[in-house]
C-alpha cells in the first residue's frame, strides 16, 4: 500500500497515473472512444486531427500494457518530480509524449492506417531523463543490469533500428522520439542536467 504522505509527494506524477488508468479503463469498454482519441496516422494528417497526438498517449492495449508502463512511471516520474519540481517534470512528460508521437508520425507518413497507443514514448522520455541526473545508477535491460548510461546507449540504439521493421507489435519509433524529446526537455528546465552528467562520466573515466 502507498503512504498518503508519499503520494502527496507527487503529485503531477500520481495526476498522470489516474489520467492513463481512468482514460485507458474507460476505453476498455467504450471501443468508440478508443478509436476516436488513438494515434492514427489517416485522421491526424487528414482530419488534422492533432488532439490524438496527445490522447494516444493516455490509452493502453490491455491491463498489462497499462500496468508495465503506470510501474515505470510510479519509479522513474517520482525522482524526476521530487528533483526538479512538478511543473518541470510535467513540461518533460508532455514534450517526451509529444515527441514520440511526432517521431511515429514522421516515421509513418506514408501508412494512414498506422495505429498506436500508450504511454511508453512519454516513459521513455522520463526514463532518459533520470540517465542524465544518474548515469551509473544500474537498472536492468531484459534483466541485465548495467549503468544508465549503458542503458540509455542500448535502449536509443535498439528503438532506432527496430524501428525499420516492418509489421511491428511495438512502436519502437514512439519509444525513440520520446527518449530523445526527454533529453532535450531536461536540459532545457535544468541545463545544469548535463554539465552533471559529464561531470560523472569523466570522472568515472578517470579524468577528473
Amino acid at each position: 500500500m502507498f503512504e498518503v504522505s508519499e503520494l502527496s509527494a507527487y503529485p503531477a506524477t500520481v495526476l498522470l497515473i489516474a489520467a492513463n488508468i481512468a482514460a485507458s479503463v474507460y476505453a476498455f469498454s467504450n471501443p468508440a472512444f478508443m478509436e476516436k482519441n488513438l494515434f492514427h496516422v489517416g485522421p491526424i494528417l487528414r482530419g488534422r486531427e492533432w488532439s490524438r497526438v496527445f490522447t494516444s498517449g493516455f490509452l493502453h492495449g490491455g491491463m498489462l500494457h497499462l500496468f508495465v508502463n503506470m510501474y515505470v512511471l510510479w519509479g522513474f516520474g517520482r525522482a524526476i518530480e521530487g528533483l526538479l519540481g512538478s511543473p518541470r517534470f510535467l513540461f518533460i512528460y508532455v514534450a517526451a509524449l509529444a515527441g514520440g508521437s511526432l517521431w511515429s508520425l514522421l516515421e509513418n507518413k506514408n501508412n494512414l492506417d498506422y495505429r498506436a497507443l500508450g504511454a511508453s514514448g512519454a516513459t521513455s522520455g522520463v526514463i532518459l531523463s533520470v540517465c542524465l541526473f544518474a548515469p551509473f545508477m544500474m537498472l536492468g535491460f531484459f534483466f541485465i543490469p548495467m549503468p544508465a548510461v549503458v542503458f540509455a546507449v542500448i535502449f536509443i540504439v535498439a528503438s532506432a533500428f527496430l524501428a525499420q521493421r516492418q509489421n511491428k507489435v511495438i512502436a519502437h519509433e514512439a519509444h525513440l522520439g520520446g527518449a530523445l524529446a526527454g533529453i532535450l526537455a531536461t536540459i532545457l528546465v535544468e541545463p545544469r542536467a548535463l554539465a552533471a552528467f559529464s561531470t560523472q562520466v569523466s570522472q568515472a573515466l578517470g579524468g577528473g
